[in-house]
């Protein structure tokens, strides 16, 4: 990381020391570190020109709320007209399939795309999308680790930053108490938090621990970027290893003190705000609400560890332009407007993914985010963190690289298979996928070169 500039300050309320922020294991970590917004430089839409209508296309913010919120607020001040399309949450590989097939129609559509760091991968590898270096010299007010990302380990910038996220536990403060002795809340162990559960219920009488496991919740991300990388050191190298056998012993473990409408839970800040469940996780965006409604009520902290790491996985928003945009200019400015202040406090009032542009919000900003902001802080600290990242290069077998962590969880812990056999089983689905796509492994498991991601 080389910004060392002091004077950077994270997106909540108390000023610190931003250098002491920092992931030890640097990276996409450190980058998550320094999102904020007041202090900083703008980053402006040149010159005072009509950029005509700009079709932007998000691979995120999905749902129906912060599509509202989106079109009536994240414009404002840009000359344009912007036409915002969002892939349905319910449908995420739609937003590289629809980019794939306007390409393959030799027609495009969509001047600038939203979407994760993997999918950005996707496009690039498949000349799908334009550098953007004039963009990024004009953009003075990003982290250069976060620029250096969109490089995507060429010269070229492909593209910006525009929103960070992760997720966290969260639990009501009316269950602290049943927490194991001697338990640190910061500091948990994957143990810890299954003692924890099974006081609740021997508490309460019901299993109040859950987990967003319906189809349009993101369970996959903790059995991919928390669960199994804890437990295994990895993703896909040892997916059916001794360690990840003990992984999936653990959940089954867990999953008797589960609250059984994890099954038809997507966001779990509503089951937190009803007090149907009093511990659970999720991604921050999917817990903010309940976090601001009930900040007397309920505490965020770090997720736990396991015996190989305390695994969590960094969610980085980008944006780029498409090779065939009918108009390019119109949306190199708007993503220049979206790399404002206003424009970035809009995103993490409307979504709660907190800014990329480094600065201070204080007062303005609400108790859930503040909540959320301290355990992220204090997640990336730990010295026992290690990043997983999102999957990259996979392109549109993302659906089926998902489908192998949620049918694995179905075959052993809901329909109680063999877990050497169901793990041996997916494996072998597992490695289809990188041999299809010749995807190499990404972090944390150990590079691959240029060769694809193996399971051992």
């Amino acid at each position: 990381m080389n910004d060392r500039s002091d004077h950077h300050l994270l997106p909540w309320e108390e000023p610190v020391d931003r250098r002491e922020l920092l992931i030890r294991a640097g990276g996409l970590g450190a980058a998550l570190a320094l999102g904020g917004l007041a202090g900083a430089s703008r980053a402006t839409a040149g010159s005072a020109q009509n950029f005509g209508k700009v079709t932007a296309y998000f691979g995120q913010f999905g749902a129906i709320s912060e599509q509202e919120g989106i079109r009536r607020f994240l414009f404002r001040g840009f000359r344009g007209d912007v036409d915002s399309v969002f892939v349905p949450i319910t449908n995420p590989t739609l937003f590289v399939d629809r980019v794939r097939a306007e390409a393959k129609a030799g027609k495009g559509n969509i001047d600038l795309l939203i979407g994760l760091h993997g999918d950005m991968v996707t496009f690039q590898n498949e000349n799908l999308i334009r550098g953007i270096n004039d963009v990024a010299r004009q953009v003075k007010n990003l982290p250069p680790a976060l620029v250096n990302l969109g490089k995507l380990n060429t010269k070229t910038n492909w593209y910006l930053p525009q929103a960070q996220a992760t997720y966290v536990m969260v639990a009501n403060r009316s269950v602290l108490k049943y927490m194991p002795k001697g338990a640190n809340i910061d500091a948990l162990t994957y143990g810890q938090v299954f003692g924890w559960a099974k006081a609740i219920r021997k508490a309460t009488g019901q299993n109040r621990f859950g987990l967003p496991a319906s189809d349009t919740g993101l369970f996959h991300r903790f059995l991919q970027g928390f669960l199994v990388p804890s437990f295994t050191g990895g993703f896909v190298t040892g997916y059916r290893s001794k360690e990840a056998v003990r992984a999936w012993t653990y959940l089954k473990q867990l999953w008797q003190y589960t609250h059984p409408q994890s099954l038809s839970y997507a966001f779990m800040e509503t089951p937190l705000l009803s007090g149907e469940v009093l511990l659970g996780w999720d991604h921050v965006a999917r817990l903010k609400a309940a976090l601001d409604q009930r900040p007397d009520d309920l505490v965020a902290f770090p997720v736990p560890k396991g015996p190989k790491a305390r695994a969590y996985m960094p969610v980085i928003v980008g944006m780029a332009i498409p090779r065939n945009a009918p108009n390019p200019a119109g949306g190199k400015a708007l993503m220049q407007h979206m790399l404002r202040i206003a424009a970035q406090a809009q995103i993490l009032s409307l979504t709660g993914f907190f800014p990329v542009v480094p600065g201070r919000l204080s007062k303005q900003i609400s108790p859930g985010l503040r909540a959320e902001a301290t355990a992220v802080r204090k997640q990336q600290k730990a010295k026992d963190a290690v990043q997983a990242l999102l999957p990259i290069g996979i392109g549109a077998e993302g659906g089926n690289f998902n489908k192998v962590y949620r049918d694995t969880f179905t075959k052993i812990v809901r329909n109680g298979e063999n877990i050497q056999t169901v793990l041996n089983e997916q494996a072998a689905i597992l490695q289809e996928i990188f041999t299809k796509t010749g995807a190499p492994c990404w972090a944390p498991d150990p590079p691959s070169g240029k060769n694809p991601c193996r399971v051992r």
